[in-house]
């Protein structure tokens, strides 16, 4: 928006990322939602409240799966990217949360602008349609919409189907770098760090200087 660079900058463009190895398109195309205006305020809010609630809800203490997710989806969609000349994926990548969620909450009731009322596995649709009537496209759209149905499918129902395995794995080192790492349960703390011993020292002071 101060132009210290300019979106020509920032686009997919796969000749220039393999050819003149401008990695950084590989990313920064997912980080520009146009200039100021209606559009980006849309993408901002939506791309924040889905992310965070799925965040703090299917994925609460995985946050390695959660990162997971995002390397997944964003390689999925650039390579989308390769063959239908898109030049930004950050709206599909915010369709793509939204996709996730609402499918996880089924039975959650939306309200869209006071105008319609729906089931939250139509919002992604809805959304596209408000998209449509903006004028905007609707490829990026349904980008975002087949790669979150992509996820959901090898993570939520293939996995429970009759002969289904897991297939997507959260590769260890993610999990190593963001997952807290968990308690050994045979660990023996030492006398001093049991709970009982400090609760006895306390009493013991209060005993010895009473207020």
């Amino acid at each position: 928006q101060l132009e210290f660079i300019t979106p020509f900058q920032l686009y997919f463009n796969p000749d220039l990322i393999f050819r003149k190895f401008q990695i950084w398109r590989l990313i920064t195309n997912f980080l520009f939602f146009g200039p100021l205006g209606f559009s980006f305020f849309f993408n901002m809010i939506f791309l924040y409240r889905y992310c965070r609630m799925l965040e703090e809800g299917s994925f609460r203490g995985r946050t390695a799966d959660f990162v997971f997710m995002f390397l997944f989806g964003g390689f999925l969609m650039t390579l989308f990217g390769l063959f239908a000349s898109l030049f930004f994926l950050g709206q599909a990548f915010t369709i793509m949360l939204v996709y996730v969620w609402s499918r996880r909450n089924p039975y959650i009731r939306m309200n869209f602008f006071g105008l319609l009322n729906f089931q939250a596995p139509f919002l992604p649709w809805v959304l596209m349609g408000f998209s449509l009537l903006l004028g905007n496209s609707i490829i990026i759209d349904l980008l975002g919409i087949a790669v979150g149905h992509i996820y959901y499918f090898l993570e939520d129902v293939f996995p429970n189907q009759p002969g289904g395995k897991k297939l997507l794995l959260t590769p260890g080192f993610l999990k190593m770098v963001f997952d807290t790492p968990e308690e050994d349960p045979n660990y023996n703390p030492l006398p001093e760090d049991h709970p009982e011993n400090h609760l006895r020292d306390q009493d013991q002071n209060q005993q010895q200087h009473p207020q």
